[in-house]
């Protein structure tokens, strides 16, 4: 309600629980409702279906009961008075293989008459993102844009182990996503503003270096996430999914959510949005660069041993891929064995 009530530039995040585009099935699981979906994606500029995440991939998640409110039950489309925890499954249920997907993207682009419609995920094993990028070929139906969320993401609500282990660094990931899509003629390494696919890339996105060199591993956009909390006042507590967050933030006890006081807030929120885009275009400046879609590997350089520097380009070699040149059979040995590994369907 109060996202609508807003009239924001609202990107839509559909997880596995479908919560404003699903309903409760007999057996008590959640499943997607075309209809629900319809009717409410008229809110929304895009649409982004949330495989996983960074914090915790293949975990699934969990609001605990004292944390919902009667305005979180409407949202979610949960019964009221809540009487047990919100469970979110680790996996969807309205596809389950990368073909599936590409039927669901096109089902979601078609309710919501055009809008933009991609997904976000965590980077595991890169053959499996190499079958969806084979799906996306061989269907036509490909996402608009892709998320790519590097394991630094965080929240104080994810267990240590996965937030800490699990998933691929933001720089592994998003350099096989774009080289996987640029040997599939989806992006174009030279303009990128000319891709098919956008690509996203998201994980202690923090500061103008970390935009910088985030652009330079293929990314089109930023996305920030933790780094506004700290902009809110968040001290990393760890106390997310307790209700007690001391700062206001993640609570909804009325003794510490008047902490997060709007009309001051959203002026830092503001100002660290400004200055952080200003400090990656002054980087630019010093660079030479024009535009971010100027940005390259080689305009990176980190120190991997004693007296030793490599640019990205070096470091990442998959990044030594032509446009299109994985379905010619050509391209780096490694990208071409997991784009034609057929096991991976």
């Amino acid at each position: 309600r109060f996202h609508k009530e807003g009239g924001g530039d609202l990107v839509w995040n559909i997880g596995t629980a479908y919560f404003g585009c699903g309903d409760f099935a007999p057996d008590g699981s959640r499943v997607f409702d075309p209809d629900l979906f319809e009717e409410n994606s008229q809110y929304a500029k895009m649409i982004e279906i949330k495989l996983s995440q960074g914090a915790k991939p293949g975990h699934g998640g969990l609001l605990p009961k004292e944390k919902i409110t009667k305005e979180i039950a409407d949202a979610r489309n949960l019964p009221w008075p809540v009487l047990h925890d919100c469970v979110s499954p680790a996996r969807h249920s309205a596809f389950s293989n990368p073909y599936e997907l590409c039927e669901f993207i096109n089902t979601l682009r078609t309710l919501s008459k055009g809008k933009p419609v991609g997904m976000k995920l965590c980077m595991g094993h890169p053959e499996e993102f190499a079958a969806l990028v084979r799906a996306f070929v061989e269907t036509g139906e490909a996402p608009d844009f892709i998320t790519i969320d590097g394991t630094e993401g965080g929240t104080g609500a994810a267990p240590p182990e996965f937030s800490n282990s699990v998933g691929m660094p933001l720089s592994f990931g998003l350099s096989y996503a774009h080289a996987m899509l640029v040997g599939a003629g989806l992006r174009d390494p030279v303009d990128k503003s000319q891709s098919r696919v956008t690509l996203i890339g998201s994980g202690k996105v923090c500061s103008g270096f970390s935009m910088y060199k985030t652009f330079a591993l293929g990314a089109d956009v930023c996305n920030a996430a933790r780094s506004f909390l700290f902009s809110l006042g968040c001290i990393q507590a760890l106390k997310c999914n307790t209700n007690t967050c001391p700062t206001g933030i993640t609570t909804q006890n009325r003794d510490l959510v008047w902490g997060l006081d709007p009309a001051s807030k959203q002026v830092r929120v503001a100002n660290f949005h400004r200055e952080t885009v200003k400090s990656c275009l002054e980087i630019m400046e010093a660079s030479g660069i024009n535009s971010w879609g100027e940005i390259r590997p080689h305009h990176v350089g980190i120190r991997v041993g004693q007296g030793q520097v490599k640019n990205y380009e070096e470091v990442f070699e998959h990044m030594k891929v032509s446009k299109g040149e994985l379905l010619e059979g050509r391209g780096p040995q490694p990208l071409l064995h997991l784009y034609n590994n057929n096991n991976n369907k």
